[in-house]
C-alpha cells in the first residue's frame, strides 16, 4: 500500500473503518490542564504538515459551507510520567517513526521561531519533554508508547 492510499479495511458500508496506522499523542501526567491542551494542539499540527496521508477530505455542511479537512482517523491521547515519555521518545527515534516534540521550554515562548530555537538549544537526551505526537504502523506506535496509559 503506498502513502497516497488510505490504509483502511472497509467491512461493509456504514461500518467503522479499521486503520493499519495510529496517530497518538503522549503527554506528561504532571501538566496543568491548559498545558495539556496547548501541547496536544501544537503536537498534532506537526503531523498534518509533513504527512499529507493523515489528512482527510474537506468538510461541507448541508448548506454547502466548506470547512477545513481534519485527520482521517482518530487521535489517541495517552499520558505517562517523565520516565515514560523519555523512554517512548527513545523508542520512537529508534523506530524512525515521524514525531513532533513539545518541551517544557515552549511554555515560555510566544512564537514558532523561539520554539524552534528552544528545542535546538538542547541535546536530544536532555530534552525536557512534556509531550510527543507520533504516527506510524499500529504495532510500532503501540510498542513505542509501552507503559503509557490512555488519558482520562
Amino acid at each position: 500500500m503506498n502513502d497516497a492510499t488510505p490504509d483502511v479495511m472497509p467491512d461493509a458500508p456504514g461500518t467503522p473503518l479499521r486503520f493499519d496506522t495510529k496517530i497518538a499523542v503522549l503527554l506528561r501526567d504532571d501538566l496543568e490542564p491548559w498545558q495539556r491542551l496547548n501541547a496536544a494542539a501544537f503536537l498534532v499540527s506537526g503531523l498534518g504538515t509533513r504527512l499529507p496521508e493523515v489528512i482527510g477530505e474537506p468538510y461541507e455542511d448541508a448548506d454547502g459551507v466548506p470547512y477545513l479537512p481534519m485527520f482521517r482517523q482518530p487521535v489517541l491521547v495517552f499520558e505517562g510520567g517523565k520516565e515514560t515519555l523519555t523512554a517512548a521518545h527513545a523508542r520512537v527515534l529508534s523506530r524512525c517513526l515521524p514525531c513532533a516534540v513539545f518541551t517544557s521550554d515552549l511554555f515560555a515562548t510566544g512564537n514558532d521561531r523561539d520554539n524552534r530555537a528552544a528545542v535546538r538549544a538542547v541535546p536530544t537526551e536532555r530534552l525536557d519533554l512534556v509531550g510527543l505526537a507520533v504516527y506510524g504502523p499500529r504495532n510500532g506506535v503501540d510498542k513505542a508508547l509501552k507503559g503509557a496509559r490512555m488519558h482520562p
